[in-house]
């Protein structure tokens, strides 16, 4: 709790003094440090400033002053699970909990792309997040916390960015979140053998005035290529600790939480200067620029601003103001009491340095800040004789050349989808006998009541279905978790440039492209790399034709069906045209709604790596957990849904017709053996097929006229033109909730349509009722409802039609407009309806 937050005569003990500078330094002098009790004695008349005791003796703080102040309470020590009552007095419960409060450290994350952050991360914390080799993996923040030395250490994985300007998304949240949270110690995590490009974001982190460790990650490949640096020199001239580390492997990890651990401790503990190992230090911009910085500053240091510079440096406010920052300038517009004083000074400064070097104001602040790194460089550096990403550059040679360049690019493509569809074939037969015995076993011994039906209809097949499609999608995960690890897809992305940029997007939008390939969520998420708005919302509206992995077991279902004998390539090509919609999409928009000049291509293309089978391992299975979990919830709950809405209302007045038919047949039959008309074996065959298609018929009556064919039917006549029954219709609906429950609903309707017990369930035997579905009445009774045209039809259905609930939560989230989300579930669909009824009236003609 902040110690503004506690009410007159409430005491809490001091864990932690937040802020920087001056401040910091102020306010532990008067007392404020960790351990000491405080007590709330009033606050003035007008509610600000609030008197406090501590030591003995009166203060009084601001109340914004005192937010910076971290306290515990009676109330928070009692979450300690410590015994207040076993101690002497209140106040050593007080003092007792505080240090365990004491010893929690806030770290974060923050580095380049490419640097193995979150790579690292995942070493210290256990976690699976997904590890990249390419920009724009951490397109959020991850958790985790890990316990050493005493101290619960709460890890966070910022997004990577270059630098902490206002050009993207990851750089605005980054810098904001180590201002407004605070965290206690940045580890700076940059790429050893890059070191000149990296720590350009470093001297941004010095200028914000923060604690920070250095991760040297990669130190592996730094030794490898016979490179010398001096780490503890280069650690000096910057003011800041470092410790090497290679990240995929988790060496130097403990070394790197022990750095940090120490930082806090030379910030939190009361300690002789001599036990300081790290002072903070200026970058020197040179006369005139700090000239400048000195007297913004002085501008900026008055009470009435303090809220502010308690959680920015005036120094880093100052260069970004000369930087001609907008969203500082805003800042500073917004919260500054002086702010037009402050403005028209920066923009007086700006205009003198700009006319004094002749350059932009932001290059000369960023030409100083890579002298800056390239001194410190010279003298602790050294480049070994060995050629440096050598390898890098002959693999590049072949696969991003001009002539092999597309075509292995192609090839990479179809490998992945032939081999998921292939090899996965085999597991997912293994899981669908596991579901078809187990729904066999519980039919055996439990006995026959409506929960039997759920359980077995509506949970067990429903989930049954799409689970047997996980290895499927395990092996779609592995391959792009490969081409990611090893440095493949930012050459994907390069490959695919110049096709991005003819349909009006950025080279950056197929990462979250290809990502769609998993999963459309992220996928839109992912988006925030691209800087401008315009294409981050062209790339929005076209990922949802990128086939995600929910769509794979209705692609396997129905390919498996009706394209036995070219599954992988049919596979390849619905994939393919998911990707020809989205070009064609493109295209439209950019020449008639989106009409914007685009960004110019800058992106790293970093070198190859080798990746760890761990680390591949790890993405897939994590990903496979999510889907899995995923079936547990949303799939589990829409199967008993789908379930009931299919299975009530029970005794219809409509299904009398067929009870009363079957107790017919059964006392024909019945009258036949007492007269012997017939061989007794005969009659019981011939009755017991009478009443197998007597039950199939009622069965089908039952789906027609329950809840879920009633809906059914209300929407065919939309869906009929494309050559869809009611059923199919019915799937589309509920694939609106997550694509998977296409194939729970076909599942479920066509499993209750047999009365056979052996080999229910089984994915074989649903791929054969849709086969040998007929329509039962009309003019089209007794033909096949599909055909290999309305089999391929359907597919592109499914291919475009609106994605699922949750990635239409992500476009309105990311595009912060409810119109383009809507625009989205509008125009996916109607593209889908209009794709699937030129294929069912093109193919049916052209049969």
């Amino acid at each position: 709790m902040r110690l503004s937050n506690l009410s007159s005569g409430e005491k809490g003990v001091i864990c932690k003094v937040l802020g920087r500078g001056a401040f910091r330094k102020r306010i532990t002098e008067m007392g404020f440090v960790k351990g000491k009790v405080v007590l709330v004695v009033k606050n003035a008349p007008l509610k600000d400033p609030i008197e406090y005791s501590i030591m003995d003796y009166a203060v009084s703080l601001r109340r914004n002053e005192a937010s910076m102040v971290e306290v515990m309470t009676e109330e928070e020590a009692k979450k300690f699970n410590l015994a207040v009552s076993t101690t002497a007095t209140i106040e050593e419960a007080l003092l007792e909990t505080a240090k365990i409060a004491g010893k929690v450290i806030n770290v974060a994350f923050v580095g380049n792309p490419n640097t193995g952050k979150t790579s690292l991360f995942n070493q210290l914390s256990g976690a699976h997040e997904h590890v990249g080799n390419y920009s724009g993996v951490t397109v959020e923040l991850k958790k985790a916390q890990v316990k050493l030395d005493g101290y619960t250490i709460n890890l966070v994985d910022l997004p990577g960015t270059y630098s902490l300007t206002a050009y993207s998304p990851e750089e605005v949240y980054v810098r904001k979140y180590i201002a407004e949270e605070m965290p206690d110690v940045i580890v700076n995590v940059v790429d050893a053998t890059n070191l000149e490009r990296n720590l350009y974001l470093t001297t941004q982190l010095i200028d914000m005035d923060v604690k920070v460790v250095m991760a040297l990650n990669m130190y592996d490949e730094l030794t490898l290529h016979n490179d010398q640096l001096d780490h503890e020199a280069l650690g000096k001239m910057l003011g800041i600790p470092m410790a090497p580390t290679v990240g995929s492997r988790g060496r130097g990890v403990k070394d790197l939480l022990q750095a940090a651990i120490k930082a806090y401790e030379e910030i939190y503990a009361v300690q002789k200067p001599s036990t300081v190992h790290h002072h903070h230090i200026h970058i020197y911009y040179g006369a005139e620029v700090e000239a400048a910085i000195a007297d913004l500053q002085r501008l900026m240091r008055i009470s009435q601003n303090a809220d502010l510079f308690y959680r920015y440096s005036t120094r880093f406010l100052a260069i970004k103001l000369i930087e001609k920052d907008a969203l500082m300038t805003e800042l500073v517009r917004k919260e500054c009491a002086n702010a037009d004083e402050i403005l028209a000074a920066a923009q007086k400064h700006v205009a003198k340095l700009e006319e004094e070097f002749k350059e932009d104001s932001e290059t000369i602040i960023s030409d100083a800040k890579y002298g800056f790194v390239a001194g410190a460089l010279k003298e602790t550096f050294r480049y070994g004789k060995q050629n440096r990403h050598s390898h890098t550059k002959k693999i590049d040679n072949v696969i991003t050349g001009k002539i092999l360049g597309f075509p292995i690019f192609l090839l990479f493509m179809w490998v992945m989808f032939y081999t998921t569809f292939a090899l996965g074939s085999y597991p997912m037969e293994w899981i669908s006998s596991g579901v078809e015995a187990l729904s066999g076993w519980l039919s055996g011994v439990m006995p026959d009541s409506l929960f039997k039906e759920l359980l077995i209809d509506g949970a067990i097949t429903g989930v049954g279905s799409v689970i047997a499609f996980l290895p499927n999608i395990l092996i779609l995960f592995f391959f792009i978790s490969l081409f990611e690890d090893t440095g493949y897809m930012a050459r994907a992305v390069f490959i695919t440039d110049k096709l991005m940029h003819t349909i009006g997007l950025h080279g950056k939008s197929f990462i979250p492209l290809v990502m769609g390939f998993g999963c459309n969520v992220p996928a839109i998420m992912a988006t925030r790399t691209i800087e401008n708005r315009t294409q981050r919302t062209l790339t929005m509206l076209i990922v949802p034709f990128m086939s995600c992995s929910a769509r794979l077991p209705v692609y396997i279902l129905f390919i498996g069906a009706f394209f036995p004998h070219h599954a992988g390539t049919v596979l390849f090509l619905i994939y393919l045209a998911g990707i020809g919609f989205g070009i064609l999409s493109a295209l439209f928009f950019s020449k008639m709604v989106f009409k914007d000049k685009g960004q110019p291509f800058v992106m790293e293309l970093p070198p190859y790596r080798v990746p760890t089978l761990k680390s591949i391992i790890r993405h897939m299975w994590h990903k496979g957990s999510q889907y899995v979990r995923q079936m547990g919830g949303i799939i589990l709950i829409a199967a008993i849904v789908i379930w009931a809405l299919n299975t009530f209302p029970l005794n219809s007045a409509r299904l009398r017709p067929f009870d009363e038919q079957a107790a017919a047949v059964k006392e024909h039959y019945a009258a036949a053996l007492a007269q012997r008309a017939a061989d007794s074996a005969t009659l019981a065959a011939a009755m017991e097929k009478r009443l197998h298609d007597i039950a199939a018929a009622r069965s089908n009556a039952q789906h027609e006229y329950s809840y879920l064919g009633q809906l059914g039917h209300a929407i065919e006549p939309v869906m009929r033109p494309l050559g869809f029954d009611w059923k199919m219709s019915v799937s589309l609906l509920t694939g609106v909730v997550a694509k998977e429950t296409v194939v729970s609903t076909l599942g479920i309707i066509y499993q209750a349509d047999s009365n056979d017990n052996e080999d229910e369930g089984s994915t074989a035997q649903l791929k054969q009722r849709l086969r040998d579905e007929r329509y039962h009445s009309g003019a089209k009774a007794g033909t096949p409802v599909f055909s290999g045209v309305t089999a391929l039809a359907f597919l592109v259905f499914i291919l475009l039609y609106l994605p699922c609930i949750a990635a239409i939560a992500a476009i309105r989230r990311e595009s912060g407009s409810r119109w383009i989300s809507a625009f989205a579930i509008i125009y996916t669909t109607l593209v889908a309806w209009l794709a699937a009824f030129a294929i069912q009236h093109i193919g049916s003609w052209l049969a």
